[in-house]
């Protein structure tokens, strides 16, 4: 394969994106009209994935995808010069998850034979379509119904599909992934605009995604209300139907059981120490030492996926509204998958 090409046909993928992004709908041309019935196909067939969250998923890849992005990426990597059958089982909790994965195994010089989510099985197949016309017929790829005829595998499931997934590839080189979450630590003094920032990391698809904040950490003497304050600008999601049922269920457990809770009308805060929330839940603790923070983290390690907090606060962090902008460098579960495609 020409990795050269391939880089080539990304980049023209990128701007074939944006120019369709930019666009206003009276401007379609054919292509345009054929991209966003897509995405409507994809909304009408999995409600979670709304039209908005498409385009911002589609948005993110349009700006990683760029030439000196990418060159920055694969320079850290030897490409395997043996083309290898690398089966893919990916997710489909957000719009495009599981893109990362197809884009690893081709530019590390192997074939991706792809098991789609049932739950976003259009839009990657349409990509990789137009990155094969881009790359003048250099990506190959196949889709699949079962994995068979594969060297290794990538495969993404939940905590318990993933004791399968380990047992059934157990006599393959493989990645299992499983369930992880997020959590954000504030010290108190952010700005109403880094704590509407973070609400963009709580809400963003839903809460969904593994890079969703679900659990806070908070000074013992912060206010509760500045949060319900900053996250305003998602009011709009309790008009969502399935996340509407999330919160009426949620919120009706907790007045059956008699917990403690607050609550305004579209998200609910609850001190809980578990790092895991049901939608339209966020879990927070007070705290009163960093350190309690610090061996929180150390204990759940292998469940959180990002740590959202200022810099200044001395956590291996990302700063505040970036959950959900991870580089081509950041890895689902903190495992290497170049690494892992350059030696198979």
């Amino acid at each position: 394969m020409n990795t050269e090409n391939q880089v080539l046909g990304l980049t023209r993928l990128s701007r074939y994106i944006k120019d369709f992004l930019d666009k206003n709908q009276e401007d379609y041309n054919d292509n345009d009209s054929d991209f966003e019935l897509l995405l409507k196909r994809s909304e009408i067939e999995n409600p979670w994935f709304t039209i908005e969250n498409q385009k911002f998923a589609l948005k993110q890849w349009t700006d990683l995808l760029t030439e000196e992005n990418i060159a920055d990426w694969l320079k850290e990597y030897q490409i395997s010069k043996t083309t290898k059958r690398v089966g893919l089982i990916l997710a489909g909790n957000i719009p495009l998850v599981g893109f990362h994965d197809v884009i690893s195994v081709v530019l590390s010089n192997h074939i991706p034979v792809i098991k789609l989510s049932s739950k976003d099985k259009y839009m990657i197949p349409f990509l990789l379509k137009k990155w094969n016309e881009f790359s003048e017929g250099n990506v190959s790829f196949e889709f699949v119904e079962r994995l068979e005829n594969f060297d290794a595998v990538i495969a993404t499931g939940s905590n318990n599909t993933a004791r399968y997934l380990e047992y059934y590839f157990k006599n393959h080189l493989n990645i299992i992934r499983k369930n992880r979450t997020s959590i954000a630590v504030l010290k108190g003094y952010e700005t109403e605009e880094e704590l509407k920032l973070l609400a963009e990391d709580i809400f963003r698809y839903f809460g969904l995604g593994c890079r969703n904040v679900t659990r806070l950490f908070i000074p013992q003497d912060f206010v509760i209300d500045r949060l319900f304050e900053s996250f305003l600008d998602f009011q709009e999601i309790i008009n969502h139907n399935k996340y509407a049922n999330n919160y009426d269920y949620n919120r009706a457990v907790y007045l059956l059981n008699q917990d403690k809770f607050w609550d305004n009308n579209f998200v609910m805060l609850k001190e809980d120490e578990k790092l895991f929330s049901p939608l339209s839940v966020i879990n927070f603790s007070r705290y009163s030492s960093l350190d309690e923070v610090k061996s929180f983290i150390s204990e759940n390690e292998e469940n959180i996926q990002c740590v959202v907090a200022k810099d200044e606060l001395g956590l291996d962090s990302i700063k505040l509204g970036e959950a959900q902008n991870p580089g081509l460098n950041t890895y689902a579960d903190n495992v290497d998958t170049m690494k892992f495609l350059s030696v198979i």
